[in-house]
């Protein structure tokens, strides 16, 4: 509900608090003003009876409406007595002053809260043949005019109050219907948060069994083959009587060795995203396109687009993760001379994404003709759309022989959780 709303809802309280009070002072000043000059004593201590009992009713109900939980706004045993001794009260005023009718209509104002849904019409009903026949010049009637007169009368208020009350009815449905809906989004969203925070946890599980694979066709395609070659080194270095020949080989061998060892790093280094400890996902994606291309000796550029914000840690992780196998597959297959990443933030839509793209201008391939990851291949671009998936992504690759490379993860832009 909004500040509005409570502040409607306040004004309505005060009206049906205060107002029967309001409207009986005022039948009370127009009444005494306008009464005749010989009126009887007897009808003066009538009226003054009246008026006390009327107060009497509503200083009682005023106390037991403020002491009810719903402060009276639900028909009840009580309420529906008040409202008819109420009325009684007010007719009888309105028969010796027209202008006690004032009281009266403060039945059109609270029956919907008051009286019962199938006595409310006649509660209505009642008020109308009160304030018509104060409208016609006062009760008892005298004429057959005047009684033509309160008929008509009686049908257009009773007309009137009906329709109102029917409006006033299919408001609150309305208004019910509303509260119902918002309840049911909050609802939704609460589930939606949980099923999230689910979803999240178990991508981090399936990173930890994908980092495992990772980890071991790392070994396999890159440490394995060192050792391997190291060996092969080692081998013609044993078996050949030539110390240049030898010396060649033993050179190779620490290159070899030099270069798996890195390799080694490097694969327990990406294992935990360390470069987004300290940055973000911007900072750390041009701190890795540079060092990748001082490695390799490619010019490589880095491209940020739109308004960079706090991703959450899976999300940042898996692009950076993207990045960095990308560019490994640059350098290993690609021969390119240059390579470009961009990171677009696309936040100005419901949802929001984040794309990552990489391109070179190598030899390129045919990307149907890839062969299928076997048990112990490399990430390649199964594992790459498998990261982007897992976060609700996707990954699309374009490319022909001996035209370069595009790659583009598109992931929603799921902020990080202050």
């Amino acid at each position: 509900m909004t500040a509005e709303d409570n502040r409607i809802d306040r004004r309505w309280e005060q009206l049906h608090t205060w107002g029967p009070y309001g409207f009986l002072g005022i039948s009370i000043v127009l009444g005494v003003a306008s009464a005749a000059p010989g009126t009887s004593r007897a009808t003066w201590l009538t009226a003054w009876s009246l008026v006390g009992a009327a107060l009497v009713l509503q200083l009682w109900w005023h106390g037991t409406r403020s002491r009810r939980p719903d402060h009276g706004r639900t028909p009840s045993a009580a309420g529906s007595a008040y409202y008819v001794v109420r009325w009684a009260l007010a007719f009888a005023l309105t028969w010796l002053s027209p202008f006690c009718a004032f009281y009266a209509a403060t039945g059109y104002m609270d029956a919907d809260e008051l009286l019962p849904r199938r006595w409310r019409r006649l509660g209505l009903l009642a008020g109308a043949v009160t304030v018509a026949g104060a409208q016609t010049g006062g009760m008892p009637f005298r004429s057959v005019l005047q009684w033509l007169l309160f008929a008509v009368l009686l049908v257009v208020n009773s007309a009137l109050q009906v329709g109102i009350a029917h409006l006033n009815e299919q408001e609150k449905q309305r208004s019910r219907e509303r509260t119902e809906t918002i309840a049911a989004l909050r609802q939704a969203l609460d589930e939606n948060a949980a099923l999230h925070a689910q979803l999240l946890v178990q991508a981090r599980e399936a990173g930890v069994a994908d980092e495992r694979r990772r980890l071991a066709a790392e070994i396999h395609d890159t440490i394995a083959q060192g050792l391997a070659g190291i060996i092969a080194q080692l081998q013609v270095v044993t078996n050949t009587p030539e110390p240049k020949v030898a010396e060649e080989h033993v050179g190779r061998a620490l290159a070899l060795a030099r270069h798996s060892l890195g390799e080694a790093r490097r694969s327990v280094h990406n294992l935990a995203p360390v470069a987004l400890e300290h940055d973000g996902l911007p900072e750390a994606l041009r701190k890795t396109v540079a060092e990748w291309g001082e490695r390799t000796a490619i010019r490589a550029e880095f491209t940020l687009t739109g308004t960079a914000e706090h991703l959450h840690e899976e999300v940042a992780a898996t692009l950076l993760r993207i990045a960095q196998e990308a560019l490994s597959n640059a350098a290993r297959h690609a021969r390119a001379s240059r390579v470009g990443v961009t990171l677009s933030y696309l936040g100005d839509f419901p949802g929001g994404e984040v794309i990552l793209d990489i391109r070179d201008d190598g030899t390129g391939f045919d990307p149907l003709a890839v062969p299928a990851r076997s048990r112990v291949g490399g990430f390649g671009m199964d594992g790459m759309r498998a990261r982007a998936e897992r976060i609700a992504g996707s990954l699309t690759v374009e490319s022909e022989p001996g035209l370069g490379t595009a790659l583009s993860a598109r992931v929603p832009l799921v902020r990080h959780d202050n």
